[in-house]
């Protein structure tokens, strides 16, 4: 396959040297929850005690039904919709910051996610995170957001989900709980300016066309800025990563009767990039090549520009039978990528007016019929089927580069079909009053065909192929899932869990020789062992847990020159902890905190002429520390701080055949405002102590590539609710 040296930024790695890491944290992960639970609990005859202040039963519906999330058997972090208004979280990149172990990185193909050292996978092109909203999945790295505009929680499913939530979901679920419509109107309109010229709006409204029969929602989000990276060339647009994206929903649910109720949602989503946030080098750089303030100012000659519009559509269709609930859930989506970019990034004259491309187009038919209890205690269970197929068009996809013989250019045109069949089902029994079992289990079937030409020629002549391939390729799993669950205390329980992860095989897009075996790779298959612990105080609740994750078949790239494939690692592992804790010491003050530590490393990695054994998985921070304080005053005034501290983590190098080390880096945002009636403003800052840290470098034999996250940012805005 040929890739971009850019397009792929899953690869990096982590430091190892913590042997052990379950083991050894699992006293001190108890050591910190107990001293917690003392002195939280200690404080309660404290005159601070007697304000009304607690912490509140959630409900979440991880398991498609609502339950009490203390009593859900796995590691959930849910961000209501307070919440998400405060921090000023308006895409899926800003949630996932807030989150244990996981990370974001934009590059021009969209975002790519590591969790728990899980890495996208670059020719199946999807993300080990999946998202879901209004029953639509999506998992791939092009268009990987949504629009929080009609939020009313975030659901973050941490480990893999695959039993209930597909075939894609290794890592986790991001579940997007939009708002129920009531007769009322409901809505808000808000609108920021900051630095770099940056807009934004967002809008939302809800309420009855007829009371208590049907109901309309209308959301969405738009926002713009110029980019801090300025385009030196005479000859182009001196604004070189500048963007904007809008996200518009609507959506009617229908109630005929009681027992009925059909929901039609209809989504587009548009984003226009220009450039990357970062440069290129000829050569086979290395990470140590490059520097932010070099990126303020390029030098690109050629147009670099992605285009990503997504169009959804669901039909949610749900039958109370009094002890059952029927569920149908419909998708259609239509994904359309266009991509041209400087196929050096930068300005040498033997590059001069020469591309890198990418066209794309990806239509996805999914449905699922399901079958669940209505009960949320007790017995309860959900089963179902789950069919989809999906087509991508792919070309012009390639490269144009000089040679001794004038400018030509390596085209892949190909078109993939792959269609899954699965049944899933899932029970819960409980026994002995605090005790409970959850047994589950997917078994599918994905088969994938692939019909590829790829071309070598002048730019601009047209001619034969180079090389045609054809394969089919059909794979099957069975993913179980296991957990036990212990309600020790009314508001406290603990449980431990074993799941299966799974991520599909697929086929290169891009190859030059080779039969099947050649040019495909398998699918990516973890077991998961975790234990978890949760509760709440009167004024506190913590969540702690310990995982650990045998992986096989691990989705690596590799370059063959410059042609990028992806190939299987044969073992790795991952280990670690997590914790979650909000303390609400006085009416308006909260304290919050969220830890993640963590060891991946290569157990079996032959890539050729060595090996990686013992290496980090790359993009894997050695942990990720959040702390944040937020303070509301009665008179409307209301201010928060929060810190991000996140550790060392590797680059994956393959022109000089390595693992590019990168130290940790710490970023500071604030927010203050003022609530009158029915108005919110407030004035923000983003990476206050202006960081610098990359997000993304990729290296092969011809050109090295980096991206680094924003600088600091100012900005002021304003939201009316009514």
């Amino acid at each position: 396959m040929f890739e971009f040296p850019f397009i792929n930024p899953q690869q990096t790695q982590t430091p190892s040297g913590w042997p052990g890491l379950g083991t050894r944290l699992l006293p001190l992960v108890l050591a910190a929850v107990l001293t917690c639970s003392g002195a939280w609990a200690g404080d309660t005859n404290s005159s601070a005690a007697k304000e009304p202040v607690t912490i509140e039963k959630i409900t979440v519906t991880a398991n498609k039904m609502e339950e009490d999330l203390v009593k859900v058997p796995q590691s959930i972090t849910v961000i209501d919709e307070v919440m998400l208004e405060e921090k000023g979280i308006k895409s899926v990149p800003d949630l996932i910051r807030e989150i244990p172990n996981m990370t974001a990185s934009s590059s021009a193909h969209g975002n790519a996610v590591n969790f728990r050292g899980l890495n996208p996978s670059m020719f199946t092109n999807n993300n080990p995170v999946v998202i879901y909203i209004d029953g639509v999945a999506h998992s791939g790295r092009e268009g990987f957001d949504a629009s929080l505009a009609n939020a009313e929680r975030v659901e973050v499913l941490r480990g893999p989900q695959g039993t209930l939530y597909g075939k894609d979901a290794i890592g986790a679920v991001i579940n997007i709980v939009t708002k129920k419509p009531d007769n009322d109107w409901h809505g808000k309109i808000g609108t920021e300016y900051g630095s770099e010229n940056h807009m934004s709006g967002v809008f939302n409204t809800n309420g009855a066309l007829i009371d208590d029969k049907l109901y309309l929602g209308l959301n969405g989000q738009y926002s713009q800025d110029d980019g801090w990276i300025e385009n030196d060339n005479p000859e182009r647009d001196d604004e070189f990563n500048k963007e904007d994206d809008r996200r518009v929903n609507l959506n009617l649910t229908m109630m005929p009767t009681d027992k009925f109720t059909a929901r039609i949602s209809l989504t587009n989503e548009y984003t226009r990039t220009y450039g990357i946030d970062g440069y290129g080098l000829l050569g086979g750089p290395r990470l140590s090549d490059f520097s932010r303030d070099d990126a303020e100012h390029v030098d690109m000659d050629a147009r670099t520009r992605q285009i990503t519009e997504n169009n959804a559509q669901s039909l949610a269709l749900s039958y109370d039978f009094g002890t059952v609930n029927l569920d149908s859930v419909t998708t259609h989506k239509l994904l359309e990528y266009d991509g041209t970019y400087d196929a050096d990034f930068g300005n040498d004259p033997l590059f001069t007016g020469l591309t890198q491309f990418d066209d794309t187009e990806v239509e996805n038919w999914s449905q699922e019929l399901r079958l669940s209890s209505t009960n949320d205690e007790g017995f309860r269970w959900v089963a179902g089927v789950y069919f989809d197929t999906e087509t991508r068009d792919q070309g012009p996809y390639g490269m144009q580069f000089p040679t001794g013989f004038g400018n030509f250019e390596m085209n892949a045109e190909s078109e993939t079909d792959a269609t899954t069949l699965a049944a899933f089902g899932q029970v819960m029994i409980p026994f002995a009053e605090q005790f409970e079992l959850t047994l589950g289990g997917r078994y599918q079937r994905i088969e994938k065909e692939i019909d590829m030409s790829v071309y070598y020629l002048p730019v601009g002549v047209s001619g034969p192929s180079m090389f045609d391939f054809k394969a089919d390729k059909a794979w099957y799993a069975f993913l179980p899932k296991a957990a036990f669950s212990w309600q020790f205390a009314d508001d406290w329980s603990t449980f431990v869990s074993y799941s299966k992860g799974y991520m599909p095989g697929g086929f290169n897009y891009f190859a030059q020789a080779g039969g099947v075996e050649e040019n495909s790779f398998e699918p990516q298959i973890s077991s998961n062992y975790e234990w978890g612990i949760k509760g709440s105080f009167e004024r506190a609740s913590v969540a702690a847990s310990i995982f650990y994750m045998d992986i096989e078949d691990v989705h690596v790239y590799k370059a063959i020159g410059t042609m990028y494939v992806t190939d299987n690692a044969k073992k790795a592992h991952s280990q670690g902890v997590e914790l979650e804790a909000t303390y609400r010491p006085l009416d308006g003050l909260e304290l919050s905190t969220a830890l993640g530590l963590i060891e991946a490393e290569y157990d079996d990695y032959d890539y050729g002429s060595g090996n990686y054994d013992g290496k980090n998985i790359e993009m894997t921070p050695t942990h990720s520390l959040r702390a944040g304080v937020a303070y509301t005053h009665p008179s409307g005034f209301y201010g928060r701080a929060d810190v991000r501290n996140f550790g060392k983590q590797y680059f994956y190098d393959d022109a000089n055949k390595g693992f590019a080390k990168e130290d940790g880096y710490t970023l500071v945002d604030a927010k203050i405002g003022y609530r009158l009636d029915d108005w919110d403003f407030y004035v923000y800052g983003r990476n206050l102590t202006d960081e610098e840290y990359v997000s993304m470098f990729m290296s092969n034999s011809m050109v090295g590539l980096i991206s680094y996250g924003d600088p600091r940012s100012f900005g002021i805005g304003t939201t009316y609710y009514f």
